[in-house]
């Protein structure tokens, strides 16, 4: 992979942190729920407590990227690595006989990933001598090997108990982090751009300026129909793929297929396919996929309909979540990439929200039939032609 050999020392370090943050997160994530069940915790908490986790992680994305831009993203980095070393230390202390401990322990890990996540997306597309599209490919690759890998790694070690798994994800944040902030390098910012890079052309060629708030809106509604869109995954294609196939696996072959194609195609797709489009035109493509993607279950033809999903939804998923950062990152005032990415996740909290709220309600009044996948597929081709408001904006490749 040349972008990884070409690219500087501080970036591979933070890829390798993306990586093994990734899979550690992924390793506890899907066994908290059966964990705190097993201590006794009753079902209802358990869902408080895991809703509790997904929001700390999200709601305060704004208010991170506030923080990168004002204080620097290395500063804002090592604060996600302690809240995250402390929330896993207190997960451990608690239990359903200590819940203060355990509901800190949550919230902690929630709101450290999130300064995490966005402080070192922030670092990774700051970097000299990478453009921002081939930066967040990788990072995107790195983060699903710890999808794929991560639930499988976990369910090997929980035999041996939970605390094994929390002692892992505290020794891979402690010595990342250790290695991370003390490195000086860490520190590049868009805000003081390396020479000879200019800020990303229009379409014209000319300089582009910071968009303003009438080309942002547009941009963050793409933000906000893509992960409401997205999240159907998680809230009607589990029930719909039991019902079509019979088997509560059908799901997870959905999620590993999914997880495989994102890691085996998503850097050679964004960096060598379609290397001279536009993020606006990608966005375009991955809202049709989207479409596509829906109107396979329209069918209801069981695991042929399943299947037929996977490819198209993937495609969307690998080309709208980088172009949506991607657009940010390029609209961004000086000193404002934190806040534009910030902007992009609450985007995303948003849409989650809405479409996990919605996606359910829906599938009650259909009753089964057909009617939610056309209601999606239109969504996505209206989000496609929302996509054709934004500005025309050529990333700068090197």
């Amino acid at each position: 992979m040349n972008a990884w050999r070409e690219a500087s020392p501080t970036a591979r370090l933070l890829l390798v942190a993306v990586l093994f943050t990734g899979l550690t997160t992924f390793m506890f994530l899907p066994l908290l729920a059966i964990e705190l069940t097993a201590q006794g915790i009753p079902a209802g908490r358990t869902g408080f407590l895991v809703g509790l986790l997904a929001f700390s992680g999200q709601a305060f994305s704004l208010l991170t990227g506030l923080l990168v831009d004002r204080f620097g993203a290395r500063r804002v980095m090592a604060a996600g690595f302690l809240l995250r070393v402390l929330g896993y230390v207190l997960l451990g202390l608690g239990g359903a006989g200590a819940p203060a401990p355990l509901v800190a322990g949550i919230a902690a890990v929630g709101v450290g990933g999130s300064l995490l996540g966005l402080s070192t997306k922030t670092l990774l597309v700051s970097q000299e001598g990478a453009d921002p599209r081939t930066m967040l490919a990788l990072r995107s690759t790195f983060v699903n090997v710890g999808v794929v890998a991560g639930p499988a790694l976990g369910a090997a070690v929980y035999p041996l108990g939970f605390g094994w798994i929390l002692a892992a994800c505290v020794l891979s944040h402690v010595v990342l982090g250790t290695c991370l902030v003390l490195r000086r390098s860490v520190t590049a910012s868009r805000s003081r751009p390396a020479a000879g890079r200019a800020p990303a052309p229009a379409a014209d060629g000319a300089p582009a300026a910071p968009w303003t708030l009438r080309q942002w809106l547009p941009l963050c509604g793409l933000g906000v129909a893509y992960w409401a869109i997205y999240s159907q995954l998680n809230v009607l294609l589990p029930i719909t793929a039991n019902e079509m196939t019979g088997s509560a696996a059908a799901i997870s072959v959905v999620f590993t297929a999914n997880g495989l194609l994102v890691v085996l195609f998503q850097y050679t797709l964004l960096r060598h396919v379609f290397r001279r489009a536009t993020a606006r035109t990608l966005l375009v493509l991955g809202f049709l996929a989207f479409a596509c993607a829906y109107a396979t279950l329209i069918p209801l033809a069981g695991w042929y309909s399943l299947l037929a999903f996977v490819v198209p939804v993937t495609l969307a998923e690998m080309l709208i979540g980088p172009s949506l950062d991607e657009q940010a990152v390029s609209a961004a005032a000086t000193r404002r990439t934190g806040l534009a990415l910030g902007t992009m996740s609450a985007a995303g909290a948003l849409g989650s929200l809405f479409g996990s709220s919605a996606g359910g309600y829906l599938l009650q009044s259909a009753r089964g039939g057909s009617e939610v996948w056309l209601l999606l597929v239109g969504s996505s081709l209206a989000a496609a032609a929302i996509c054709l408001l934004l500005p025309k904006v050529r990333t700068r490749h090197v």
